[in-house]
């Protein structure tokens, strides 16, 4: 069975459901924390449904965002708020295309581990900013911090065992923070820092976690798209013993993901 075939990324609604309510909480989170100024030109790689984007245009005032990702769907639903001036277009994070030195900052958000050389794709966003300009992205701690869809894997392995392999915790290791920081230094930048990003995850009853594993956007709800209805039955029930509710039948948890930022180093002038 091959992992990559759950990785769908389509539906921009579905997507917003399972985890763009989430992740737009923590790209707020990311902008408050970088602490740009303000008039700056912004790359945001891996775009999405515009989680990030948005973030940045409310709390950063961009001069100018360029968004890309390689989802069509999801760079058509992109929406940023006020007058700024912003282009969304469809292309490959490995193969950005962005002039040398063209931006400010080059950001991305919940994207790098899902790209096929996380290398590569850092050392483009350095390449596209100036010398002295950042270079930041956040992942979800699938190992242990992103609450939910530990639960989610957790009660899925205890069903069938080989969902072990899809389990984002184990496919993922640069979602640490040891790991970004030595990938941003390999990557020639300097000045580099992680931060842990946590944000709530509140879900209002069992089935308003439930229900977004069923629209196939992503790892987990593809993997459960692939089962037979009985098995699938069986992982919700398992989930639905793992988690905890609150007398109104809510589910509080939480969602932690890793930051890292570094700058282009500004080299000396030739004597």
């Amino acid at each position: 069975m091959k992992e990559q075939r759950f990785d769908v990324w389509a539906a921009a609604a579905a997507y917003e459901r399972f985890m763009g309510r989430w992740s737009r909480l923590a790209a707020e989170e990311f902008a408050t924390w970088l602490d740009c100024a303000d008039h700056l030109r912004w790359l945001d790689v891996g775009c999405g449904t515009g989680a990030l984007s948005a973030a940045v245009t409310a709390r950063c005032r961009p001069r100018m965002v360029v968004g890309v990702d390689r989802s069509e769907a999801f760079v058509g639903s992109v929406r940023v708020p006020g007058p700024v001036s912003a282009r969304f277009l469809v292309a490959d994070a490995m193969s950005l295309p962005v002039r040398d030195g063209a931006m400010d900052v080059a950001v991305s958000g919940l994207t790098l581990n899902f790209l096929p050389q996380p290398t590569a794709a850092v050392a483009e966003m350095a390449r596209v900013v100036r010398p002295g300009g950042r270079v930041a992205t956040y992942v979800w701690d699938y190992a242990g911090g992103m609450s939910f869809l530990r639960r989610f894997w957790d009660a899925a392995v205890a069903v069938d065992p080989s969902a072990a392999s899809l389990d984002e915790g184990r496919r993922f290791p640069v979602c640490r923070p040891e790991r970004l920081h030595r990938l941003w230094a390999d990557a020639g930048l300097v000045d580099v820092s992680t931060a842990p990003i946590e944000v709530p995850t509140v879900f209002a009853d069992f089935d308003d976690l439930w229900e977004p594993f069923l629209a196939g956007q992503g790892p987990a709800p593809g993997y459960v798209a692939s089962l037979a209805p009985a098995d699938r039955d069986q992982v919700r029930d398992a989930l639905s013993a793992a988690v905890t509710r609150r007398p109104d039948g809510a589910i509080a948890l939480t969602a932690r993901a890793w930051a890292v930022s570094g700058r282009r180093p500004v080299r000396a002038a030739a004597r």
